[in-house]
């Protein structure tokens, strides 16, 4: 048991998440003081420019440039990750575990990459290696499934896993704006990361939903064996024939669990969601998760996936439930592990759906008929079927919904139709996304 009063935390990495947590840390000090019995002093941080100004300004001599100083510093008893990136961070974080330090981190590519390692080099040093602000910013998904929900298993978790994406496709359908339109709005709002690949290809929220598979079903999926789709193709045209089908698109992760077949699939791509779905109402910046348990049955959380104060809040909750540990209170339990024997990733024939399919093709009698002709080849059969033309490029548009198919037939048949006389590009296809389709019978 811990018998300092006084616990010092350092922060490295001093942009927006770590200057909200040094603010909230301080600005609290009574009530963690109140509740922990011990005071919470952030003490030291690190940045990559000791010029830069900086929206929440400290005393000058409490940063540094060099972060290693800080998880080396006898005085720091907690070491916050903030600083993004892989390599670097994870050096750090293996630093501060062999000097017996806990880490909270809200580096979910780090997580996703090294996780494995890093929970097990905690775990044999006998510290903490703490995560919640590593998904879905201020929404408590991590400790949710680690403690409130344990009792279940989880046939299907899915939802909105990143703020900017959301926002972007919010403004599309509410205001008719176009992708790039409201792309540059999100850019001078700040809310596109430096590598806009991460928001807008889905790699972020693939990030998120690989943590996200691991906690449910404890196995790390290889990004490589996941479908990871982003926004980029959704066009106003699509926005509209999914209100015509009563459904909203998003960009969404799934993650489904079939327990007869011993098989998990992770995905990330826009789709077609049920407009009376809670995750199809989530909105702008918003993220919403939801989880299928076998004991409780749905239960969705949505709140501000990103931002200072949401994420701050994660990490600070992090070094609460580090410093309780840390005293001797009840850890979470411990993470669970499978062995590829008995839990595999799912084959792509195995993952079934239905799907959205928007083609270009030359206004010309017989092109619906060979599109059809295309898919019946690879035994997918069409539920609904629409044809516009274009006067003026004297193309025609063509959006198609399919009856259930599997991934690897409608893969097969994007590559044939990609090659069929007179369409002019690259299919766009999208999920159709029923919740009441992926549970287990």
């Amino acid at each position: 048991m811990n018998e300092k009063k006084v616990l010092r935390v350092g922060i490295l990495g001093f942009g927006t998440v770590g200057q909200g947590t040094w603010k909230h840390l301080v600005e609290n000090e009574k009530a963690w003081e109140r509740i922990l019995g011990v005071q919470l002093i952030p003490t030291r941080a690190s940045v990559r420019s000791l010029s830069k100004k900086r929206a929440f300004a400290i005393d000058p001599t409490c940063i540094t440039t060099d972060s290693l100083s800080i998880v080396e510093d006898p005085d720091i008893d907690i070491v916050c990750e903030l600083i993004g990136g892989i390599e670097e961070a994870k050096k750090l974080t293996l630093r501060a575990f062999s000097m017996g330090k806990s880490v909270i981190t809200a580096n979910k590519a780090l997580i996703c990459d090294h996780g494995d390692e890093l929970f097990k080099a905690a775990e044999t040093a006998g510290v903490r290696y703490a995560f919640e602000a590593s998904v879905a910013g201020g929404i408590p998904i991590i400790k949710v499934l680690r403690e409130s929900l344990v009792a279940n298993e989880f046939p299907l978790i899915y939802g909105i896993m990143n703020g900017t994406s959301n926002y972007i496709l919010t403004r599309m359908e509410n205001e008719g704006a176009t992708f790039d339109d409201v792309l540059g709005d999100a850019r001078e709002l700040g809310y596109v990361e430096a590598d806009e690949a991460l928001d807008l290809d889905g790699v972020d929220a693939a990030h998120k939903a690989v943590i996200l598979g691991y906690l449910a079903h404890g196995m790390w999926i290889d990004l490589k064996d996941t479908t990871v789709e982003g926004i980029r193709r959704i066009s106003n045209e699509d926005l509209a024939a999914a209100r015509d089908l009563n459904c909203k698109i998003k960009l969404i992760g799934v993650i489904r669990r079939s327990f007869e077949q011993n098989y998990v699939s992770v995905g990330v791509y826009p789709a077609l969601v049920p407009i009376n779905e809670i995750i199809a109402q989530t909105d702008g910046v918003f993220n919403g998760i939801s989880l299928t348990g076998t004991v409780v049955g749905t239960v969705v959380l949505t709140g501000r996936g990103a931002g200072q104060d949401p994420t701050a809040g994660s990490v600070i909750s992090d070094i609460v439930d580090v410093v309780k540990g840390m005293q001797g209170s009840a850890l979470p339990p411990k993470l669970l592990h499978v062995t590829p024997d008995e839990c595999k990733p799912a084959p792509s024939q195995e993952i079934s759906g239905c799907f959205y399919l928007r083609l270009s093709v030359d206004d010309r009698p017989g092109k619906l008929a060979k599109v059809a002709e295309n898919l019946a080849v690879h035994g997918i059969s069409l539920a609904t079927v629409s044809q516009t033309p274009d006067e003026k490029s004297e193309s025609a548009s063509i959006i198609l919904t399919t009856h259930q198919t599997n991934e690897h037939s409608i893969g097969l048949a994007i590559d044939s139709l990609e090659q069929l006389d007179g369409v002019k590009e690259k299919p766009v296809l999208f999920r159709m996304f029923d919740p009441n389709c992926y549970k287990e019978e």
